[in-house]
């Protein structure tokens, strides 16, 4: 056979490749010319489709019609996008995706007389992740080091809000968590998702936090302990999550230097924090009272119930008006000096029954444990759970962190 026919023969048998068209967003981008950008300080919504020739009396149009989904007043600078435009002369923008996250997204499509918007949410791909650490300095510090994300870390807070105090963990004390990590296409991290279970080693007792939907109806996860009790109650056991300090106690015979060290009653708590610390509702109920007088500057005080009201004093600025309804945990203010004080905190103040008292000698409501009808189905959900929180353990790399002690 001559050279030129196995040349021949050789060309022929080569399969030309197709490429496999690209679908984003829903749409084939093969089909469209696309442009990526990011808004820039002071770009509008119409001026980008301005510049991609979408002119005012379309892009009026398109605001009135999708107003109810999107507000394109609220675009913001740094926000990326993508325009799909026409291939033709034109290059006329013919679909706008505006990403407010990296998986949330709304789609804005104009390419025909019919104007839609919707939102759009990329796959995501959960892991569920498990860190501990030992504590040598603090809880927050420990997950510093562990490269957690500090909102995992604020949300545990929240969770052992009620049954731990972290400003006393004591050298030694241990951990263990079970997160999930969220990625897009398996690979583009997109933050922390629900915290699955954790323990805490603190003074010589475990303390667990199990999620637990128990009323499958309403759909409300909440955190239990290994016995079945809730672990939130009705009061948090500080208005400040981390980096404080009880500075002075609730004390009727207290001496205070800043009226001359004359006795005075001091019917707060005080928790030392710098300034511009958030301050927290201990529980939820009605502001009654934002305002500023005489030395307590700046206060809030919050009606609970028929029982138990509560106070913030000395707030460098407040959140919330008189009125409005406030849920646990909410930022109702920031630490500051207004008022009589000679540094930055906030003083606590709890009533019951309308008189002052201090909250630490209190026997304050406790959230209802599972019913005995659930509790049976609760124990055989945690008891996997529990083992692994238990028994994985890794060599130990550093005498403070024990990292990814398992990932599955």
């Amino acid at each position: 056979m001559s050279c030129k026919k196995q040349s021949e023969k050789s060309i022929s048998s080569i399969k030309k490749v197709k490429l496999k068209p690209v679908y984003q967003f829903g749409y084939k981008l093969d089909d469209f010319l696309v442009i990526r950008d990011t808004i820039k300080n002071g770009e509008s919504f119409g001026a980008i489709l301005d510049r991609h020739h979408v002119f005012y009396p379309k892009i009026n149009k398109i605001a009135v019609s999708i107003k109810e989904i999107f507000d394109v007043r609220r675009v913001r600078a740094g926000k990326p996008y993508t325009i799909l435009a026409s291939k033709d002369s034109t290059e006329k923008a013919q679909v706008f995706i505006y990403n407010h996250n990296k998986i949330n997204a709304t789609i804005i499509d104009f390419k025909d007389s019919l104007i839609t918007a919707k939102r759009y949410e990329k796959p995501v791909k959960k892991i569920l992740k498990t860190v501990g650490g030992s504590i040598n300095s603090s809880f927050s510090v420990t997950m510093d080091s562990l490269g957690v994300n500090a909102g995992v870390t604020n949300e545990v807070a929240d969770i052992y809000a009620w049954t731990l105090d972290f400003f006393k963990l004591q050298k030694g004390d241990s951990f263990k968590l079970t997160f999930e990590e969220r990625f897009i296409e398996d690979t583009i991290y997109a933050g922390y998702g629900e915290i699955k279970s954790a323990v805490f080693k603190h003074k010589g007792r475990d303390l667990f936090a199990f999620r637990f939907i128990a009323d499958s109806i309403q759909g409300i996860p909440e955190y239990y302990d290994d016995q079945g009790n809730m672990l939130r109650s009705q009061f948090l056991k500080s208005p400040i999550k981390f980096r404080y300090r009880i500075s002075s106690r609730y004390n009727l015979r207290r001496r205070i230097a800043y009226y001359g060290n004359r006795i005075k009653p001091h019917r707060g708590t005080d928790f030392a924090a710098n300034v511009g610390t958030e301050i927290l509702a201990t529980a939820s109920g009605v502001v009654v009272e934002s305002t500023r007088r005489g030395g307590n500057g700046k206060y809030v005080k919050i009606k609970h119930n028929a029982t138990y009201s509560t106070q913030y004093l000395h707030m460098k600025n407040r959140k919330v008006k008189k009125g409005q309804y406030v849920k646990q945990g909410d930022v109702i203010g920031w630490v500051g000096m207004t008022g009589n004080t000679g540094g930055p905190h906030v003083c606590y103040r709890f009533w019951k029954n309308g008189r002052e008292v201090d909250p630490f000698k209190q026997k304050l409501p406790a959230a209802k444990p599972l019913k005995k009808e659930i509790k049976p189905r609760y124990l055989e959900f945690i008891k996997p759970i529990k083992y692994q929180l238990e028994n994985t353990v890794l060599p130990v790399k550093q005498p403070e962190v024990i990292n990814n002690l398992a990932k599955k």
